[in-house]
């Protein structure tokens, strides 16, 4: 598995490459056909793995089994996804299939991948534009043949994957101008290159200003019950050279009263449109705790994380998850059989508590229904 350096558009500092970032999502080819690669994030930190899937399938399953995560990451991966089954099509059924029967594999393929999760909105927002461009091809016939309707459909997946690196980016320099030399921060779950097509989302502001010499020491809570803070998080800033102190997440409080923390910064998985923010569980509780002791609270997501289509935090769908991820931990069980468990993999923050939501066309702050909308605007 090799490391890759970001290509950082107008970079006023030449420094960033001297860190090396790890691709989470990638398109290969080969001679029998596309695949799409994965590094699989549900055997770090322990073991490297690369994925390398060639069946919509396995991509679905890679998803839902939390072996790619982080909402950028997975709509990539969903796009990924869409176009390698028009890639099997091709080569399983040959360049002169027809193309209508295609159009009726691939929107069931759309449905197979969205239902693999239910909170993330950048999952559905990569296969919006994944099923424009295939509607776009059906009704104008910009394309005659599976192999040309193949590519079409790479092509979009591939200017998701892009444009999400280059999101990345443009956060991450909005959020480091918020960080002072010498600041300690609180991140919660894991929102970094892991989670993302680039650099991350909540993450992004600390590579960036590290790079720029700015001193930073993170806590990182571990985020039970998956562990995404302990495996992924603290393995991503290590390797970054990144001073960090893991805690478990009933610490964050304690390190707080102790004045050790300046400012919280966390990811999304959807933002409605008052500025509602479902995030990873345990979210909240770090939210309050960061009001109560009037710590900013930075919400960092790419404006595809944004849906004015729910306007409050209460309408986001909160997946929940088999009861094994709480009771047990790397396959050792941690509690009684039997015993009744909940397991939300998400809450929702309310606008009240957040201090500004940093997205990759500027910062918005409240009032958050109006703030968000003008983002959004096409003459943003």
């Amino acid at each position: 598995m090799q490391n890759f350096l970001p290509v950082l558009k107008e970079a006023p500092l030449n420094t960033l490459t001297q860190s090396q970032w790890q691709r989470t999502v990638w398109w290969e080819e080969d001679a029998q056909g596309a695949i799409v690669c994965l590094l699989d994030q549900s055997v770090l930190p322990l073991q490297m793995s690369v994925l390398r899937l060639r069946h919509e399938h396995e991509v679905a399953e890679a998803i839902t089994s939390l072996r790619v995560r982080g909402a950028p990451a997975i709509g990539v991966t969903a796009a990924f996804g869409m176009a390698l089954a028009a890639h099997r099509l091709w080569h399983e059924q040959g360049a002169e299939s027809p193309l209508e029967s295609a159009y009726r594999s691939l929107m069931q393929v759309e449905a197979l991948l969205r239902a693999t999760r239910p909170t993330a909105v950048n999952l559905f927002w990569a296969l919006e534009r994944m099923l424009a461009c295939l509607h776009t091809a059906q009704e104008e016939r910009v394309v005659e043949t599976l192999p040309q309707l193949a590519h079409l459909l790479t092509q979009e997946a591939l200017r998701i994957a892009e444009e999400d690196e280059r999101s990345c980016e443009a956060m991450g320099r909005l959020g480091a101008d918020l960080l002072q030399d010498g600041d300690s921060v609180l991140t919660h779950c894991n929102a970094g290159s892991l989670a993302t097509a680039g650099i991350g989302t909540a993450l992004a502001p600390f590579y960036i200003a590290h790079q720029q010499g700015k001193r930073l020491h993170v806590f990182v809570d571990e985020t039970r019950p998956v562990l995404q803070g302990a495996r992924l998080t603290a393995w991503e800033l290590q390797r970054a050279g990144i001073p960090l102190t893991l805690i478990t997440d009933n610490m964050a409080g304690y390190f707080m009263r102790q004045g050790k923390i300046k400012a919280v910064f966390v990811g999304a998985d959807r933002v409605a449109a008052n500025g509602d923010v479902a995030n990873k569980i345990g979210t909240y509780s770090v939210a309050v705790l960061a009001h109560v002791h009037h710590i900013p609270f930075y919400v960092v997501a790419p404006c595809s994380t944004i849906d004015l289509a729910l306007e409050t935090g209460e309408q986001i769908p909160i997946e929940q998850r088999k009861p094994e991820e709480v009771t047990c931990i790397r396959g050792e069980r941690i509690a009684p059989l039997d015993v009744p468990v909940a397991n939300p993999a998400f809450d929702v923050t309310p606008h009240t508590y957040v201090t500004a939501i940093i997205t990759d066309r500027g910062i918005a702050r409240a009032s958050y229904s109006t703030s968000l909308r003008q983002l959004l605007a096409p003459d943003a």
